[in-house]
């Protein structure tokens, strides 16, 4: 214990802030299962950010977010259609296949976002019987290549899937970083640009544990409780998930601490490429992708704990990622930065 990187934003601790709810949260009893005034409070703050026209779920973590969201809506002949490097794709081992059923078809994306053209030759399929059925638009904001869709963007995609009777998701593991960088509101980049599902992050924003599924407007339905329960991502001691969310969105907390990790990272970003570093990316929230030498990735890595994103990304140089955190500091940006020449 004691080393500090730039692996994820999952290394980092809990905001004391979330501590303090958390301790609030353990006194006396309440009703299980989310019948009690923390969840109700929490569900309230959310609202506050999203639009009164939503249906809030708790759960556990984001890849029990993202299949209660995706199996709420989808039947077992439907898919879902994702960038290739979607975190539902490479990172939650097959868990929406098996746990929401659906066949996920991937598209090559050169930043990790979709657009109108790439998405639509996947939906040449449509009506035809011999093959899964397109039903979800599924993104990530921010991106696995740390890139951020604007609200235009996004509502070109929501536009795309409701002619077609789609749906569009969001995993929003970063939403708040999205926001920040965007210096827009939640709603702004979810309910106002036509978003109908969105697995809203916790963990990664200076949670314990925790995140939350939201369905919007015309998708929302009751069987989001059912889906949830039988995903295994009820909580039986719901507040404690709940005080999280509370402390996080009642005011803005969670805006403080993702700006404060998107100007982290674009202090690694400016100070790497004083130091001549390559980025392969251009640097919107709280992610660095940058071309290391080959030869120099593992002494870096054993001292800042990060990952290799790509090996051989270009010859004699693998592709690394960086992650900034709501508690990163400058000094510990500047020593990686100090070490890069």
């Amino acid at each position: 214990m004691g080393w500090r990187g730039f692996g994820s934003d999952n290394h980092s601790g809990v905001h004391p802030e979330v501590l303090e709810a958390l301790v609030a949260a353990n006194d006396g009893h309440v009703h299980a299962y989310g019948e009690d005034p923390v969840t109700a409070r929490a569900v309230d703050a959310l609202k506050r950010h999203l639009g009164q026209e939503c249906d809030v779920a708790f759960t556990f973590n984001g890849t029990g977010a993202n299949c209660v969201a995706l199996a709420t809506v989808c039947r077992p002949w439907h898919s879902v259609i994702c960038p290739a490097t979607a975190h539902i794709n490479c990172d939650e081992a097959a868990a929406p296949e098996r746990l929401a059923g659906v066949k996920l078809v991937v598209v090559e994306t050169p930043d990790g976002k979709l657009t109108p053209t790439l998405v639509e030759p996947a939906l040449s399929v449509l009506g035809f019987e011999h093959a899964a059925q397109p039903r979800v638009i599924s993104v990530s904001n921010v991106s696995e290549y740390g890139t951020v869709y604007t609200s235009d963007e996004l509502r070109a995609l929501a536009d795309l899937a409701h002619e077609h009777g789609l749906l569009l998701h969001v995993d929003g593991a970063r939403l708040a970083n999205a926001a920040a960088s965007l210096g827009c509101g939640l709603s702004e980049i979810t309910a106002d640009v036509g978003v109908d599902l969105l697995s809203l992050g916790g963990t990664k924003n200076g949670l314990a544990f925790g995140e939350a599924v939201v369905i919007f407007g015309a998708a929302r339905t009751h069987d989001l409780v059912f889906v949830r329960k039988q995903l295994a991502q009820l909580a039986s001691k719901m507040r404690f998930v709940a005080a999280q969310f509370e402390a996080l969105f009642s005011g803005d907390l969670w805006l403080r601490s993702a700006a404060h990790a998107n100007a982290m990272a674009s202090r690694l970003a400016a100070g790497a490429r004083a130091a001549g570093v390559e980025l392969t990316q251009e640097p919107q929230a709280n992610e660095v992708f940058a071309l290391l030498a080959h030869d120099r990735v593992a002494s870096l890595v054993e001292r800042f704990h990060f990952y290799t994103w790509r090996e051989s990304a270009k010859h004699g140089f693998d592709e690394v990622r960086w992650v900034t955190s709501w508690d990163t500091t400058v000094e510990d940006v500047d020593r990686l930065v100090d070490a890069l020449p």
